[in-house]
């Protein structure tokens, strides 16, 4: 405690010190020299914290375990604290060296973290010696590589200090990672947030990613002059085509005796004056303009009631771009029909032109193809669809984008 005292006393006069007149050079050499002695100090708390848990201190204070004292004791966050009581045991269990070159401040936490977690991977039959080998090497590459550089070099260390091993130890570390990350997989929706968001979380095995970003990745590209979505957004908007297509081939199972469906309860005035919400299934709630463009296509079957709640109509079939009618769209437009866009057909939705709610009929006059983000352009932005005298679709720009209203056609899919 005297010691520590006089290391107080030390660090509280230099930080009293008005760094403004230092050299560069000795601003330089101070920085290198406070992170030697924070280093050095860590080893010092870490020695505390692992006898603080071997003595089972936590009990006797009446916490549950060490990591909840500590996040008490020390105000730090139980995720800190968990860090702390994992690496002081992960170094109190490894070979010396590790320790020492932390408490030299050689390593820094993060880098001691990432050797123990190298060792502690290694497969028991090396033996004390290769595990030996290969935290002086590590600690030797720590004087010259910062933790995520340390890492990538530790997945082959046993090439270095056991080649002879390397291979097949490489073999089962691979297959307990895959069946860790095939263990760990899931997919979370969050509840709606007030703003209408939903969270969506998960984690997928390596396989799996591989599977979800080649499908992906061929969509989630920018569709064309300006689309200014993020990365993030388009590859939000791949996913949901992707299950948009999914649901399209009517080859999933059944969900509770029916296809899989969106089902929007919307009452026929809202849906007319565009006036209200509309539900979905699951509570969630919609503006009458998103549920107008959900309502244009084939696998999203609106629930019109009446005033009462009566039923009017449970997606009218007379009303979808189905069979032959789609085909004659897709033979028409050859996907997304919106300038500049290379969508193609299967993440294309039929689109009423006049909507049906305002009258419109179902036919091929009246029809045209949308991919999904431009389904919602459309719907959002103000743009106006029509037919030239040539059968082709046309955009209209809204005036704030285009005050010449200069219609714009696709020229992707066809020569027009």
């Amino acid at each position: 405690m005297e010691v520590l005292a006089r290391v107080g006393e030390v660090i509280s006069s230099c930080a009293d010190t008005s760094v403004w007149a230092l050299s560069e050079a000795d601003l330089l050499a101070a920085l290198d020299a406070v992170q030697v002695v924070e280093q050095r100090l860590a080893a010092v708390r870490l020695a505390l914290v692992r006898e603080v848990d071997g003595r089972a201190v936590a009990g006797g204070h009446g916490a549950s375990s060490t990591v909840v004292w500590l996040r008490d004791r020390l105000r730090v966050s139980a995720g800190a604290a968990r860090h702390q009581v994992d690496l002081a045991a992960a170094l109190e269990a490894g070979p010396v060296v590790v320790r020492q070159a932390l408490g030299r401040g050689v390593v820094t936490v993060e880098q001691a973290k990432v050797i123990t977690d190298i060792l502690g991977d290694l497969p028991a039959e090396v033996g004390a010696e290769v595990v030996d080998k290969a935290a002086g090497l590590l600690v030797d590459y720590a004087t010259r590589f910062e933790p995520k550089a340390l890492r990538q070099l530790g997945r082959r260390i046993l090439g270095h200090v056991a080649p002879e091993l390397a291979d097949e130890a490489e073999a089962a570390a691979l297959r307990r990672a895959e069946a860790r990350a095939h263990d760990r997989r899931h997919v979370t929706f969050s509840s709606p947030h007030a703003d209408g968001q939903v969270r969506l979380t998960g984690r997928l095995d390596a396989e799996s990613a591989a599977v979800v970003r080649a499908a992906l990745d061929p969509i989630s590209g920018p569709s064309g002059l300006g689309d200014d979505r993020s990365p993030g957004q388009r590859r939000a908007d791949a996913l949901t085509d992707v299950c948009r297509l999914a649901l399209h081939t009517g080859v999933l199972p059944d969900n509770g005796g029916d296809r899989p469906q969106v089902v929007v309860t919307v009452d026929l005035d809202t849906l007319r004056e565009r006036v209200g919400t509309a539900t979905l299934d699951g509570g969630e709630r919609l503006t009458p303009e998103t549920v107008r463009r959900v309502a244009c296509d084939a696998q999203v079957l609106p629930a019109v009631l009446d005033g009462a709640g009566q039923v009017l109509d449970l997606g009218r079939q007379r009303r979808l771009f189905t069979g032959p009618l789609r085909r004659a769209l897709v033979l028409r437009d050859g996907g997304c029909a919106f300038s500049g866009c290379d969508r193609p057909p299967r993440w294309s939705d039929g689109h009423h032109i006049v909507h049906w709610a305002d009258g419109g009929q179902t036919c091929l006059a009246n029809a045209v193809l949308l991919c999904r983000y431009h389904h919602r352009v459309v719907h959002h932005d103000g743009w106006q669809v029509r037919l030239a005298a040539d059968g082709l679709s046309e955009f209209l720009p809204p005036a704030w984008l285009d005050p010449t209203g200069q219609p714009r056609r696709n020229h992707y899919h066809r020569r027009c």
